[in-house]
């Protein structure tokens, strides 16, 4: 096979995924690589989407293929150094530090979105830009087939529309990803590229983000400032499902940028109701009386917050197909297409792998890639055997691991709680018999989602029979003694 095919990709979406896939086909040889992104820039802040990523052993697979672990590292707080303090609603505080459930596996480190995805940027204008160009404010408007290869229909920040015939389009775009509903759309009645879609207990909670300044005050104490590498989590004086709040912070490097607070709730909670700066002042002073709040949110951010309409976590979901090829890319003949990331598997973050799923879809990528010789029509098929059961299992996972963390039903965190720590001590005692739970042994990278699921399941099975066999003897010793009463 003529290598010099090697050339001519389109990738939709600039985030992780996306910059991450640019990388990757880069450092294999691939040129005439175009990302389509529609924000501003790498570094570009939104203050409802300013999420923070815990970077994984999984996600890092990609991140030491690309060589920038360090530069993660000096970006990053480590969960090793992960420190959290509870703020009570009469102000009293307590610090803790996080518990490495397996000293073994790799550092995990704990970064802003905007921060993380401008890492790869850097590294692409730094090492890559002859080789990968990513057109901001530019979106894909519209995908359409012209014989036997598919045609991008581009359109830039000044309305200017462009066509580009790509070799290889990667979907990075998404949950409503413009690639996969129009394959879609091309496939007919086929069901391949419709998100099937599973109940979750965290599905359907709303959340906004309060933009707090830098080392903001604790209380009216002079000096008594948060730390930037300390996460928090604040409590309110309200009680019950709909007025009951919390403000989550994660921890973040950089001292000198902002602070972003967590508010995670009901759709019908009263906080959404809100809807002038005055009422949402007035809410947040009764609420948090243990706070400054006049010296840390400021007037402008409170009238941002209420204007904002925030966002939901999805209901988990994931497509059958993850790729399309029409005729042989391999020799300049056609169009292959793939989906990683969310375009093709969505979930709420309650186990922290939307990113570090993506990256891993990256990474297998690549393997598949190096296993074909880069023959797209013999990778991509490969790519879908080994991916798609781990994605089927991920999103079981997500509906059993901890969807219950953000106090939205009392009494089931609290079964959830004792389930987790009954695998975690039968585990202790009967290593051979029992498991973990499934969110410890998601921070084991060496492991596939499907190998973590089975895993799950086979404890569950083994839980039953050991509590059956338990009644069982229970059963035989309490009629063993009654039987020798009668016989008496």
């Amino acid at each position: 096979m003529n290598n010099s095919y090697l050339k001519n990709v389109v990738i939709i979406g600039g985030g992780p995924a996306g910059l991450g896939a640019a990388l990757m086909l880069a450092k294999r040889g691939w040129t005439e690589i175009t990302v389509l992104e529609k924000r501003p820039s790498a570094a570009y802040y939104e203050p409802d989407k300013s999420f923070s990523y815990q970077i994984d052993g999984r996600g890092q697979k990609l991140t030491d293929l690309l060589e920038i672990t360090p530069k993660l590292d000096d970006l990053s707080v480590p969960n090793t150094d992960f420190y959290f303090t509870l703020i009570k609603k009469d102000g009293t505080r307590q610090t803790s530090k996080l518990p490495i459930a397996d000293s073994n596996r790799k550092t995990a480190y704990w970064l802003p979105r905007a921060s993380f995805v401008q890492l790869f940027y850097q590294e692409i204008e730094e090492n890559c830009s002859d080789s990968i160009q990513v057109l901001f404010q530019t979106q894909c408007i519209k995908i359409q087939q012209n014989r036997e290869c598919l045609e991008i229909i581009a359109q830039s920040k000044d309305k200017n529309k462009f066509t580009l015939t790509p070799t290889l389009l990667v979907g990075c775009d998404g949950l409503n990803s413009i690639v996969r509903h129009s394959l879609h759309h091309m496939e007919g009645k086929s069901q391949d590229f419709e998100m099937q879609q599973f109940p979750s207990p965290s599905a359907g909670l709303k959340y906004k983000v309060l933009t707090l300044p830098p080392q903001f005050p604790l209380s009216e104490k002079e000096g008594d400032l948060s730390h930037s590498t300390m996460a928090y989590g604040i409590r309110s004086a309200f009680k019950g499902r709909n007025r009951a709040i919390s403000l989550g912070l994660l921890p973040l490097k950089n001292p000198d940028l902002p602070r972003t607070a967590n508010i995670i709730a009901f759709p019908e909670h009263q906080i959404w109701q809100l809807k002038t700066p005055e009422a949402l002042e007035h809410f947040l002073k009764q609420a948090f009386p243990q706070l400054p709040l006049e010296k840390i949110i400021a007037p402008e951010e409170i009238a941002r917050f209420v204007s904002s309409d925030g966002g939901t976590f999805p209901i988990a979901q994931y497509c059958s197909k993850l790729y399309r090829i029409w005729r042989q890319p391999q020799d300049n003949q056609g169009t292959a297409v793939i989906l990683l990331g969310d375009a093709v598997h969505c979930f709420p973050p309650d186990i922290g792998q939307g990113v570090n799923s993506a990256l891993e879809d990256v990474y297998l990528f690549h393997e598949t890639l190096d296993q074909t010789e880069d023959n797209l029509s013999q990778a991509l098929p490969r790519y879908q055997n080994l991916r798609q059961p781990d994605i089927k299992a991920l999103i079981r996972l997500v509906q059993i691991s901890y969807p219950w963390q953000y106090n939205q039903a009392p009494l089931q965190k609290r079964l959830w709680s004792l389930n987790f720590f009954l695998r975690f001590l039968l585990n202790r005692v009967f290593p051979f018999l029992f498991n973990p739970h499934s969110f410890l042994l998601i921070q084991n990278h060496e492991l596939s989602y499907s190998e973590i699921l089975n895993k799950s399941n086979r404890t569950t099975q083994a839980i039953f029979i050991f509590f059956g066999l338990l009644i069982l003897l229970l059963l035989f010793n309490l009629l063993t003694d009654v039987t020798q009463k009668l016989s008496y």
